[in-house]
């Protein structure tokens, strides 16, 4: 989604997200919230990777929000001493940096995923020398490649809620990442990312079993 537009979790955006320093007190305070509601929720989880993860994501959703009101002062008017530039830096490098924690969580899920049905697949098979997948013993990276990614293939569809969210995530920072100069994409590009995120937050706010859990 386009960057200042206020996600509602890290692993469900909605549709609809205010620009930063723009929209209501209301639905700003409810965003800082919920992203405190968030940290305390991942300070819990029991694998130790996504609750690192997530903990500081959430925590820097908290500092994006902090930027986001400062904006919003700035835009009624109350007060002239505050750089609009130097807080919309920040408010991209907190929102940047809460998406590439999510997709640290999102890619060590995967990993997990892949490893569960790697061992699944091996426990199946009769001859303990037979390749997991039906292919042949071989060094040739072609051969490798191909195996990997029917292994993510068959790992992510086993996992839609998985999928849903890094795909989201990911085209949630493209935004950021162009904004910072760390990336540059077309416009076209993030308006089609935005779009892609847009439909997953729609998805998972019509079936909740969509939303990436917390464990």
């Amino acid at each position: 989604m386009v960057l200042g537009r206020a996600p509602w979790t890290l692993s469900s955006a909605s549709p609809t997200r205010p620009k930063a320093g723009t929209g209501s007190s209301g639905f700003r305070v409810g965003n800082v919230v919920h992203a405190l509601q968030a940290t305390r929720e991942s300070i819990h989880a029991t694998d130790l990777v996504p609750r690192f993860c997530l903990t500081l994501a959430s925590l820097n959703r908290v500092g994006y929000f902090i930027c986001d009101t400062i904006l919003f002062v700035k835009s009624i008017g109350i007060t002239s001493g505050i750089n609009k530039e130097t807080w919309q830096v920040w408010a991209a490098r907190y929102y940047c940096s809460s998406l590439l924690l999510s997709l640290v969580r999102d890619l060590y899920e995967i990993s997990l995923q892949m490893e569960q049905v790697a061992h699944d697949r091996a426990k199946r098979e009769k001859s303990p020398t037979q390749d997991p997948f039906g292919y042949s013993v071989a060094d040739e990276e072609t051969e490798w490649l191909q195996s990997f990614l029917l292994l993510l293939f068959r790992s992510l569809k086993k996992h839609p809620p998985l999928l849903l969210d890094t795909v989201k995530n990911f085209c949630d920072i493209l935004n950021p990442l162009d904004q910072l100069g760390i990336y540059k994409s077309n416009a076209g590009i993030i308006g089609l990312g935005g779009l892609v995120s847009s439909l997953a937050g729609i998805i998972t706010l019509a079936y909740p079993q969509m939303k990436l859990k917390i464990h």
